[in-house]
């Protein structure tokens, strides 16, 4: 029976780890979205996160503003300002909701978005007789296979900014050739015609 348990419980653990899913919000132009975890004192959370474009055009790295507040808003726990991507990880001092942000206020573009993901890590006592090492195991290696697949997200996002931008460079590459070449035409055509006509003969009768 216990061992029914333990498997029982690693398959609700799995069953967890895949629900945990990225989080994409279309952030307001000059607003700001925020979100809540509700943590208790000991616990951990980490946040990784990645600012881009629904603009399928844009080449441009975009960038925001993201900060952690405690509970109350009491103080802030952590702020990076003018980021593109990145990973914060806390540790709660007290139990209660924690509010994280992310910023567009400094920005009038409206097709900005964030995509970011949260992982909690709740302690486990060694000494609790009733702790299952298994099951942390499990959830340790479950939450090692979801940063894999966030930082493949993430590499997605920043592949098709770069891609963009190589594209745009591209097309004004193109064009200045274009450009040189048709004035090299018409540079060629205007010595040919000055050429000619300095060495045409004017005959009098």
């Amino acid at each position: 029976m216990r061992g029914s348990n333990s498997i029982l419980q690693v398959a609700v653990t799995l069953c967890l780890a895949l629900t945990v899913m990225a989080h994409n919000v279309l952030l307001p132009a000059q607003g700001i979205r925020c979100f809540f975890e509700p943590l208790k004192k000991g616990d951990e959370l980490s946040i990784t996160y990645q600012f881009g474009d629904r603009d399928a055009q844009s080449s441009e790295q975009l960038r925001g503003d993201f900060m952690i507040y405690a509970p109350g808003r009491q103080e802030v726990v952590r702020i990076l300002r003018d980021s593109s991507h990145g990973e914060i990880e806390f540790t709660a001092t007290t139990n209660g909701k924690y509010e994280y942000c992310f910023s567009n206020e400094n920005s009038n573009i409206n097709t900005k978005d964030v995509t970011f993901n949260i992982h909690g890590v709740v302690w486990v006592d060694l000494d609790d007789p009733n702790s299952n090492t298994l099951d942390s195991a499990v959830r340790k290696l479950s939450n090692l296979i979801q940063e894999v697949e966030d930082e493949q997200s993430y590499i997605v996002i920043r592949e098709r900014t770069h891609r963009n931008t190589a594209e745009s460079t591209n097309d004004r590459v193109k064009w200045w050739s274009m450009f040189q070449l048709g004035v090299v035409v018409l540079n060629s055509l205007f010595q040919i015609y000055y050429l000619k006509r300095f060495f045409e003969v004017t005959s009098f009768v």
